[in-house]
């Protein structure tokens, strides 16, 4: 199967022009769909059909052959996705699809396939849920892209609602730029037009993807590549005379423009463009502010303050200036995020409230530890400092309510500290050794 996948991949490197005809066979392929099936997270909650990863274990060789039939039959039927809500830093609350198992199986395989062909389609500046890419990288490249470059003006753009606002029609038609097998795209109409339960109730769904799905962030990235990503690299060698610089995951975006005119000009094609195709910028959220290297001496001249921050993958980017007066961009953790995630923590805190001792600081330690990874970047220990602190504050509020007698003295949390609560720690380098590191040269598109 890796073979033909590699084929197909080969095929897709020949040019953008070529189409591919035959793709189900490596879909409904029994090697494609039982790594699938070990691919799925085990934990996951069930969707409609009540099937958990272990249950659908059971007798799993005849399954996934009934399942291989019934796709080459095109017998396959996708379920309803069981819709959810959840918290927003906001207070509002983000939908999310419970997705069927054996539907995230079939997604899950679909994605591996057509993944050999549109990784030789998608863009540098693409760094969402795409294989051998992650947050960080993005993180990377646009902190190289604005120290680096003659970035002066940053739009910080939010398209509202994209995962509900996707065209099923548009996005048929994109998918069928490269793919000339019907019965693909019968399977992503099927899974779009499946409908969500909610409370109870069937409801059918126009538009939109539901957040949640295996396929749903593939069909997000090609959305967007051909609304955004060939568009806005049109624009920059068409109408940007400055240095253009873009960074995007998923559905947020940043763009930086070394000229004020040209970013003003950008923005009003940008609404246009997404308007034609279903979606919409947020307006609130979606502001061009004064970042870079000169930013806060030309607003020093112009007697304003300091250069505006902006939010990206949950830091706060910062102009900044190292001990030699070198510019430089610091991030540091999200205030809404930090905020969050100690409410978080009181509250499981509050569950975990008669567990022993040694079983809650298991749960802190690895609690700390997963928040060092993500945020331990440079410039950003203050931070992580002020987390640990807070954290145990929560904890030692906690065991003293354990009953009217346990009072914890801080000679003990310090004990307890010391054992269970590891110090901040910053495993990731500054961008730019890593960004030279992975790209030894820079990707024309980046």
């Amino acid at each position: 199967m890796r073979s033909a996948l590699e084929r197909v991949r080969q095929k897709a490197k020949q040019g953008k022009e070529v189409r591919f005809t035959a793709l189900l066979h490596h879909v409904y392929n029994i090697d494609t769909l039982r790594e699938a099936y070990y691919q799925l997270n085990r934990q996951a909650s069930a969707g409609v059909d009540d099937m958990t990863w272990p249950q659908y274990g059971e007798g799993i060789e005849a399954k996934l052959e009934d399942l291989s039939s019934r796709l080459k039959r095109g017998a396959y039927r996708a379920k309803l996705v069981r819709r959810v809500y959840i918290g927003k830093e906001d207070g509002s609350q983000r939908p999310l699809g419970v997705t069927a198992l054996e539907d995230k199986l079939v997604q899950t395989a679909f994605v591996t396939v057509l993944n050999a062909i549109y990784e030789e389609e998608f863009v540098g500046f693409s760094y969402g849920f795409r294989p051998k890419r992650s947050q960080h990288m993005a993180l990377d490249a646009l902190c190289v892209g604005i120290e680096r470059g003659k970035v002066s003006w940053v739009l910080d753009a939010d398209i509202r609602g994209f995962f509900d606002s996707i065209e099923p029609e548009w996005l048929e038609k994109f998918i069928g730029h490269r793919i000339a097998d019907q019965r693909i795209i019968r399977l992503v109409h099927k899974w779009l037009r499946a409908g969500v339960l909610e409370d109870g109730k069937r409801i059918r769904s126009d538009k939109g993807t539901p957040q949640g799905g295996s396929v749903s962030p593939l069909l997000a990235n090609i959305y967007l590549h051909y609304v955004f990503d060939l568009w806005v690299h049109r624009w920059r060698r068409k109408h940007a005379q400055g240095d253009v610089i873009i960074v995007r995951y998923a559905d947020d975006f940043i763009v930086g423009f070394q000229h004020r005119r040209e970013a003003e000009q950008f923005l009003i094609a940008l609404r246009e463009r997404m308007a034609r195709f279903g979606l919409e910028l947020h307006p609130t959220k979606t502001r061009l502010l004064e970042f870079g290297r000169f930013a806060a001496s030309n607003r020093e001249q112009r007697g304003l303050g300091k250069p505006d921050t902006f939010n990206f993958l949950g830091f706060t980017h910062i102009c900044g200036r190292s001990r030699k007066g070198r510019f430089r961009v610091e991030r540091h953790t999200m205030a809404k995020r930090l905020r969050r995630k100690l409410k978080d923590i009181k509250l499981a805190l509050k569950r975990r409230l008669h567990r022993p001792i040694p079983e809650t600081g298991a749960w802190i330690q690895s609690v700390l530890r997963g928040h060092y990874r993500y945020y331990g970047v440079p410039f950003n220990r203050r931070a992580l400092s002020q987390f640990r602190l807070e954290v145990t504050r929560l904890w030692s509020r906690s065991l003293s309510r354990r009953s009217q007698k346990a009072y914890i003295n801080w000679p003990r949390m310090n004990r307890l500290m010391q054992r269970w609560m590891p110090s901040p720690r910053l495993p990731h380098p500054y961008p730019g050794l890593r960004f030279d590191a992975t790209y030894s040269r820079q990707e024309p598109s980046a």
